[in-house]
């Protein structure tokens, strides 16, 4: 009995310790879906993630957590037009690859928009609230870093087949100040790109990604006594990557781009992108968020997660664990403002989207421009975060023109999306599915007449289809068709992105006044 009750106790120590001192064990990705090329920074003890968001808007999430594991969406950097001119520029164009610094009480982001601006940084001492108007870097090339020391700025960046390059700043204005001077080429793979300098133990360590983000990807590093070089690269690199035998069938593959920080308790880990095949050598997520623990004693190379490569299940040591209460619940649309989680194509056209027109619906106002165009069509969208969903909505629709359409989609660009929609056709309204891929259009399974009313619209998500139903007052769901995920793949239909779900209201080229009204909109992984 004595020795039973000290095992008791002995075990409720162990608990204690382990939510004192750390804990073991996470799931990769940190941030699924559509999150890629992220950028950690440190503040005492909070964290924050920025990633690239490309022809969407707003653009740059933001992320803030306590232990490194568990991430919640704070806002974004880029909130207003004169930020983030995206005006007619192509899928995958937009905001590339960013990093979040902070120093002497400010933030900052530098990114590059290749449709507008170029390079840029943006401010703010609340990463929560509104960032600054954008200031010019001067500088070419994308991916810029930034890296401050003795009251200087230097800008790191990669400039095509010259690799890496760097200068120094004034960080008020963006110009630049001496010579620009290429650093480094990596060692070899092609795109040296994605650099960020660490200055540690009197050393500067660049960390750069190679290979280009594909099955290829990998994280290279090297170092200099002098910032501006020469640096030496690391014998060991690729310090991480899964293109090698061991991991080229893994779950997680491109591992690439990635961003080092210190933790509070002295403890350094990684972030980097990565994605996951949804079958085959296939992605439909695009490039997400992971983590990995790296050891790096004094005077050495960093080593990421022993063996330089990284799993879903991580079976290590973490900082004590600071959960948040996540959940994904239906949105009702009676707020006056719409969460995080929704993004426009590019600047909406604020006038044609209303919370407050029919009050507990979001109203739809249709345009010539569809969801083909690489333009503003009217959509409202979320990311595909898991393989296994569930996205289902309760549309009224006044449309009054053949061209007239509105629905619900899963979009990777507007050369590849999958619509199930309600259109006019013989006078009729009729809900059917329709497909773009690359150059062609077709439906897909049955055409069917609606009765009078509201209807709704589903799309059940897995790694091989997404499936469509439909139901009209107390009915249950039909299945009306499915289409396969292959199509939509980055693989296929190229770019940098993931797919969407998304609301949309379109004349499909013609002057219309074509409304959708959606009730309710739910997202649930299965």
């Amino acid at each position: 009995m004595k020795q039973s009750l000290k095992s008791v106790i002995l075990i409720l120590l162990i608990g204690i310790t382990s939510i004192s001192f750390g804990q073991t064990g996470y799931q990769n990705p940190i941030i699924q879906g559509f999150h890629p090329d992220p950028s950690v920074c440190r503040v005492g003890d909070d964290y924050y993630i920025v990633n690239s968001s490309f022809e969407y808007f707003p653009g740059v999430p933001v992320f803030h957590s306590k232990d490194l594991v568990n991430w919640e969406q704070i806002g974004y950097c880029l909130t207003r037009d004169s930020q983030l001119p995206l005006q007619k520029c192509g899928a995958s164009g937009g905001i590339y690859a960013t990093t979040i610094r902070y120093n002497e009480g400010v933030f900052y982001m530098i990114t590059t928009n290749v449709s507008g601006l170029g390079n840029f940084i943006v401010t703010t001492t609340n990463p929560a609230g509104e960032w600054s108007e954008p200031i010019k870097v001067e500088t070419t090339g994308i991916d810029p870093d930034l890296f401050f020391e003795n009251g200087k700025v230097y800008v790191c960046n990669t400039e095509g087949k010259m690799g890496i390059q760097m200068n120094q700043i004034d960080i008020k204005t963006g110009k630049r100040i001496g010579e620009m001077r290429h650093i480094w080429r990596g060692t070899g793979g092609r795109y040296a790109e994605g650099p960020h300098i660490y200055k540690k133990d009197g050393l500067y360590y660049l960390m750069i990604s190679e290979g280009g983000t594909e099955y290829g990807h990998k994280i290279t590093i090297a170092r200099s006594k002098e910032l501006m070089g020469p640096y030496m690269s690391n014998p060991a690199n690729p310090i991480l990557t899964h293109a090698d035998e061991e991991k080229q069938e893994a779950p997680i593959q491109g591992t690439g781009h990635a961003d080092l920080v210190q933790a509070a308790d002295g403890s350094w880990w990684m972030v980097c992108l990565a994605f996951r095949p949804a079958k085959g050598r296939f992605h439909i997520l695009g490039r997400e968020t992971y983590l990995a623990p790296v050891v790096w004693t004094e005077n050495s190379w960093p080593v990421v997660n022993g063996n330089g490569t990284i799993d879903l299940n991580m079976k290590v040591k973490t900082l004590p664990q600071v959960p948040f209460k996540k959940e994904i619940k239906r949105v009702e649309f009676d707020d006056s403002k719409l969460g995080f989680e929704w993004n426009y194509l590019r600047n909406p056209v604020r006038e044609n989207y209303s919370l407050t027109e029919k009050k507990g619906f979001l109203t739809l106002k249709a345009t010539e421009v569809g969801l083909d165009w690489a333009d503003t069509p009217t959509f409202l969208g979320r990311r595909q975060e898991h393989f296994d969903f569930e996205a289902s909505t309760e549309m009224e629709f006044n449309l009054s023109g053949e061209n007239d359409e509105a629905g619900i989609t899963v979009l990777m660009n507007n050369t590849h999306h999958y619509k199930l929609s309600v259109k006019i056709q013989g006078g009729k309204k009729v809900l059917g599915i329709s497909n773009r891929l690359g150059g062609f259009y077709f439906s897909s399974g049955k055409t069917v007449a609606l009765k009078s009313g509201t209807v709704k619209l589903k799309v059940l998500g897995s790694r091989d289809y997404y499936t469509f139903y439909y139901a009209q007052g107390k009915d249950d769901f039909t299945e009306l068709g499915k289409c396969d995920t292959y199509f939509l793949a980055s693989e296929v239909a190229g770019g940098f992105t993931g797919n969407y779900i998304g609301l949309f209201a379109t004349g499909n080229g013609h002057k219309t006044k074509a409304k959708a009204s959606f009730d309710w909109f739910d997202y649930k992984p299965l």
